[in-house]
This record gives structure tokens, C-alpha cells and sequence, in this order.
């Protein structure tokens, strides 16, 4: 039975417009658990420190390198008023990463607030605060951001552009490879050149925009600052700005190959078909010359392609992972190759896919060269990728235990995926290129023939019917009316058309491979979002460093939620038993609203002569910090400014005085931050 192959119809549409969402949810999904390499690793004064004598100077240490500007480091008193210097000091030596600020002389006792925010060396934006005491702790109106650097609206851009640049390099260097090294007469097919084209647009416009992106991502994080004159040029001076620009100019460079590609190139192909066609009535000598100009061409092609490919996936090594970390002399040439090699398959792969539904007389011979690429693309990948898993995860633990492990799990699970699918298309492949009438007997082969000539003998009067009909069109369309020849026009491109889908549709393992070759792309699509959400995920080696260092582990903060709390009393008087009820909104550092109700045995509130509460964080020796609440009615108490200097797990203290000598105190840790 023959099977019908799937078109570029409603049900293809769906398929991709499924994995699209999917591939965005995921990205969406990812996105959470990513986090920056450089980390905060040690202070002076210490967070939450209470020091007698203000100090001259307040340093900062990192677990890698970072970039940092003067205004990187800002140190606010209590009134939320800036009292550093604004004059950074690069302190770094050996592989030691410290930063200072000066402090201006004469700073009063209270509470001064450190916000910092740098740029790590893989290009992810870092930022952070802390708090520490000159005399006492006291309340302070300093305020931080509360948007994470490289979060919001602007990280939600910069990821999903990053997303749409790989994705365009893929189809740039992988159609351009296919075209070169499996499929020589695609250089002139329409579809195969909107999808290179298409692939070098997109990567030039999504390039131009993670430029502008640049400054809102790493700095305010407001999206009217991308077009910040100012910022931009701060930005050329970093390495990510540099490596930016170097792959606009390689792009440059690629403009220049393809319209070679589609021009030159291909006339040459075109000229060289033509002449192997004529060559049964000529010497030959045109046809060997045709044959050499266009191995010339296509070899100074392949060659400055490959140079041009490298050098854009290189802008990528230079500014992200393999920059950084340990091995970065053969990590950067490894990830190139890595890159190039996921280019080629899963590039290929696409191209291979508009070729099977786009062009019905695609060579067998292309598809089984493609075959061999893939395979060798698949070799290197394996190769490459076990490296760089080793490099970045470190260890066994690290596998299940950080982000950076458990989304490369995620990323060998749907690779095992594509090459199952792999494996079904290599299957199609070799379908393609076996020969029916060889692996029959003469007895078989006979019978086969005879039956062939009859369906060959009923394709021919097919044939003769619409060919007649086409005729009798023509003759019509030139006695007809330029309106009427016009839809005589439309039905015979119509009848091509028809002939066209007909032959391409009775090729069974054509349309297997064309299936398979769709479920590799759309897993190929889901891949890509996992490996982007790599490239922002701190690798478990960094990790398990910072919980080395920091004594705990290098996670993401819960989100702070308010603080309710319900416990029962007796102070042992008279009506003194009942039931403490407390809030504190939001239950972060900062200003926090408070409230305490009082009820009695019956539910009904319960007025009693004082509520007293105090907060202490004793892993920081920091308090007992007194908060005196206001009534404002019979067993409801309120105070809309409690100041809690820090996050940490602190130690509430709440007392109930029912009468002169009654009263009682309740102790229970919350949850600050």
C-alpha cells in the first residue's frame, strides 16, 4: 500500500506550532534556574557585622572574575543616602578577586546598606546587598532593587533573542553546508536559499539587538536604556561587546559568501549540468572545463566558509563558558568545533526537511551524503560534549544535585530522543538507495515487469490526457481573451502541479524519511531551548566551589512571603489564657507592617494592658530588636515600620501582660527573606 506523505498542510502547522509552544514554555520554564557564575564570597565589614568604628573602607571578594565599574559598589546609610566615595579599587592579586569603596570619614552609628552589581566573566549579570552596623543596629530607610540583575521583562528578551541567534547560525552554516557538501544543484533551488538567507538575517538582526540589550541587562534593567548612546559605548569596551561586534563583521563577510553561493556558485552548477547533458554531442572538453571552474569555486567556497563559520561560533567561546573556568586554551577551540558540528546535523537536518517537501526531485545521492555528515557531526558532538560535560558539572553529585546538571540531563534525554529518530531516518535512507529490481528472481523480476508495464501503460494514458488537455488549453488561450488566457495559464500550472505532488507521493521510503526527518526537527527545536538555558545556568563545578568556600549551598533565594503566625498563651491570672495571632508583610528586609491580635478563650478579641515584641538573629549576634506596636482597638495592636535589617532565619519574642504581675513571653523562629 502506498503511503501518503504529509505536506506542508494544517497538520504540519500544527506540529510545529505545538513545538514552538512547548519550546517557549520550556525557555520560559529554564529560565528560573538559571544563575550567574561569579559569586559573593566573603566581605569586610561582614554582613550583618556590628563594628564599633566605622571603617574606611568596605572590600568585596568574588569566586572568578567579574567587570565592574565605579558606581558598581554603592554603601547607603540609614536614611538611604549614598556615603561611598563612588571611587572603586581594583585589590585583585594572584586568584584572588577583591573590589573596595571608600567611605566618606565621620560616618554616625546605625545601619548602612551595600548594594552591588557587576558583570561576570561568562557575560551573565551579578548583583547583591548587605547590611552591617556602626554601634547598634538601628532602622533604615535604604531600599534595593528588588528585580534580580539580568531578570524582569529585559532577561526575558535577551534569552529568547539569544535563543533566535543560535537558531539563525544553525540554519546559516548548516543550509550553507548542505548545499556545498550533500546537494550541489540546491544552490539554485528557491526554498534552500530563502532558508540560508533567512538564517543570516536572523542572526544579524538578533546580534544587533542582544548590542542594545546590552546596557538594560547588565544595568538598570529598563528597557528604554537599550538605545542609550552612552551605555552603548560603555559596552564596546567589554569583551561580550566586543565579541558582538567581531560576529556582525564576520556577518559582513557572510553576506559576501552567500550571494557567491547563490550567484556565481550556482550559475556554475546550472552551466556544468548542462554541459554533462550535452556532452554525448561534444568532445568532452567543455564539459571537464565547466567540471574544474566549478570545483574551484566550490572548494575556495568550502574553505572560506569553514573560516568564516569557526570565527562566528568562536565570538560565542570567547564571551560565554569555555572562557571560563579551568582548560579555557582547549575548552574555546572544543566549543567551536561543538557548535560547527551541531550547525551541520541539525542545520542539515532542516534544510534536508524543506528539500524533501518542498522539491520532489531531490537526488537519493544527497540524502545518503547527508546521512554521513550527520553521523560524523553526531561523533564529534559525543566527543566534545563529554568534555564539556566533565568540565562544567565536576562531579557525580553534581549531576542531581545543582541546575547546571540536571538541565544536562534534560539535554542527553531528548538527544537520545533525536537519535532515535536519527536512526529511523538512516533506516529510510538506505530504503532510498536500494535496487527493487536487483534483489528479485528473473521468475519475480518477469511477473514485476509485466505488471509494471500495465500501471506504466495506465500512467501513460494519464499522461497523454492531461498532456492533450494542456494542449487544447494553449490552443484555446490563443484564441481567447487576455482574461481567459490568464485562467488557462492557472490550469496548467495546476495540472504541473498535480503531476508533480502525484509522483512525489508514490514514493513510499520518501515519505517515511520525510516523517522521521520532521520529529528530528521539532525534538532538534526543544534541544536548543535546553542548551540556551544552559549557556545562562552556573555550571555544578562553579557550585559546588561556592559551597566550598560559602559552607552552604549556592541556591536561588525562596521568595519572601508574609508571616503568620498563631500560637496559644496562658500568663496563669485571671482570664489569662487566649490566642496570639501575628502577621509581618512582607517578611524581608526592609520596612515590614505588623500586626498582633489578642482573642479569648470564646474567639472574641481580648484586650490586655501590653504587647511587647522583640527580633534577634543570633547566628549574626545581631538584636534583640525592641518594636513597640500602637492599639488601635480592643485586642487588635499595629506597627507600620519595623525594620529588619537582613534576611535570615530570626528569633521572635512576643509578650502578653493580662495584668500587673501576669504576663508571659512567646518564642518562635520565623522566616525572614
Amino acid at each position: 500500500m502506498t503511503a501518503i506523505a504529509p505536506r506542508f498542510g494544517p497538520q504540519l502547522i500544527r506540529l510545529l506550532l505545538v513545538t514552538a509552544v512547548l519550546t517557549v514554555g520550556l525557555l520560559g520554564a529554564l529560565a528560573g534556574t538559571a544563575s550567574a557564575h561569579a559569586a559573593l564570597t566573603g566581605s569586610d565589614p561582614k554582613d550583618g557585622a556590628v563594628v564599633d568604628v566605622a571603617p574606611r573602607e568596605v572590600t568585596l571578594t568574588f569566586s572568578e572574575q567579574i567587570a565592574m565599574g565605579d558606581d558598581s559598589i554603592r554603601v547607603l546609610d540609614p536614611s538611604s543616602k549614598r556615603v561611598d566615595v563612588a571611587k572603586m579599587r581594583d585589590l585583585s592579586q594572584g586568584g584572588t578577586v577583591r573590589y573596595a569603596v571608600g567611605l566618606k570619614p565621620g560616618l554616625p552609628d546605625g545601619t548602612y546598606t551595600v548594594a552591588w552589581q557587576a558583570v561576570s566573566a561568562d557575560s551573565h549579570p551579578v548583583s547583591g546587598a548587605f547590611t552591617f552596623s556602626v554601634g547598634a543596629p538601628s532602622a533604615t530607610t535604604a531600599t534595593v532593587p528588588d528585580q534580580e540583575a539580568g531578570g524582569g521583562l529585559v532577561g526575558t528578551l535577551y534569552d529568547t533573542v539569544r535563543y533566535i541567534s543560535y537558531a539563525g547560525f544553525i540554519l546559516l552554516v548548516g543550509g550553507a553546508a548542505f548545499v556545498l557538501a550533500c546537494w550541489q544543484r540546491g544552490a539554485s533551488v528557491r526554498p534552500l536559499q530563502r532558508l540560508v538567507v533567512g538564517g543570516w538575517v536572523t542572526l544579524t538582526a538578533a546580534t544587533l539587538v542582544l548590542l542594545l540589550l546590552r546596557t538594560p541587562y547588565t544595568g538598570s534593567g529598563k528597557l528604554g536604556d537599550m538605545f542609550d548612546l552612552g551605555g552603548l559605548s560603555d559596552v564596546l569596551d567589554t569583551k561580550t561587546g566586543a565579541a558582538l561586534v567581531s560576529r556582525l563583521l564576520l556577518l559582513g563577510a557572510a553576506a559576501l559568501f552567500i550571494a557567491v553561493l547563490f550567484g556565481a556558485y550556482a550559475k556554475r552548477v546550472t552551466e556544468a549540468e548542462a554541459e554533462a547533458e550535452a556532452e554525448a554531442e561534444m568532445d568532452g572538453e567543455g564539459n571537464a572545463e565547466a567540471g574544474k571552474a566549478k570545483a574551484d569555486l566550490a572548494f575556495g567556497l568550502s574553505l572560506g566558509g569553514t573560516v568564516v563559520a569557526a570565527g562566528i561560533a568562536g565570538t560565542w567561546a570567547l564571551s560565554e563558558h569555555a572562557s571560563t573556568g579551568i582548560q579555557t586554551g582547549l575548552a574555546m577551540p572544543l566549543d567551536v568545533l561543538h557548535l560547527l558540528a551541531v550547525a551541520a546535523w541539525l542545520g542539515g537536518l532542516v534544510s534536508l526537511l524543506v528539500a524533501l517537501y518542498r522539491v520532489p526531485d531531490l537526488e537519493r545521492a544527497a540524502v545518503r551524503r547527508f546521512s554521513r555528515i550527520a553521523f560524523t557531526s553526531v561523533v564529534v558532538l559525543a566527543v566534545t560534549g563529554v568534555y564539556q560535560s566533565w568540565r562544567q558539572v565536576g562531579s557525580w553529585d553534581a549531576w542531581t544535585g545543582t541546575s547546571y546538571g540536571q538541565l544536562l540531563l534534560v539535554k542527553i534525554g531528548l538527544i537520545a530522543v533525536l537519535l532515535g529518530a536519527a536512526w529511523f531516518s538512516r533506516r529510510w535512507t538506505g530504503l532510498l538507495g536500494e535496487d527493487a529490481k536487483t534483489a528479485k528472481t528473473a521468475e519475480a523480476g518477469a511477473e514485476a515487469d509485466a505488471e509494471a508495464g500495465v500501471k506504466v501503460g495506465v500512467k501513460a494514458g494519464v499522461d497523454v490526457v492531461e498532456e492533450t488537455a494542456e494542449k487544447d488549453v494553449a490552443e484555446a488561450g490563443t484564441a481567447a481573451d487576455p482574461e481567459r488566457a490568464a485562467q488557462l495559464a492557472r490550469q496548467r500550472t495546476a495540472l504541473a502541479t498535480a503531476r508533480k505532488k502525484r509522483d512525489r507521493d508514490a514514493d513510499t521510503e520518501r515519505s517515511g524519511l520525510r516523517r522521521s526527518v520532521l520529529i528530528e526537527a521539532c525534538v532538534a527545536l526543544v534541544v536548543l531551548a535546553v542548551t540556551t538555558a544552559l549557556t545562562g545556568t552556573e555550571p555544578g563545578r562553579t557550585q559546588e566551589k561556592e559551597v566550598s568556600r560559602t559552607g552552604t549551598e549556592a541556591a536561588a533565594p525562596a521568595p519572601a512571603r508574609p508571616v503568620n503566625l498563631t500560637e496559644p498563651f496562658d500568663t496563669g491570672g485571671t482570664k489569662g489564657k487566649g490566642t496570639l495571632r501575628l502577621t509581618i508583610d512582607p517578611a524581608r528586609p526592609g520596612t515590614n507592617l505588623m500586626h498582633v491580635w489578642i482573642d479569648g478563650p470564646d474567639g472574641k478579641p481580648m484586650d490586655v494592658p501590653e504587647v511587647k515584641v522583640a527580633y534577634t538573629l543570633k547566628s549574626q549576634q545581631i538584636g534583640p530588636l525592641p518594636v513597640v506596636p500602637e492599639r488601635l482597638a480592643a485586642g487588635h495592636w499595629s506597627a507600620g515600620n519595623v525594620q529588619i535589617p537582613m534576611p535570615g532565619d530570626w528569633h521572635l519574642q512576643v509578650t502578653v501582660r493580662t495584668s500587673d504581675i501576669d504576663q508571659t513571653t512567646i518564642e518562635k523562629n520565623v522566616k525572614i527573606g
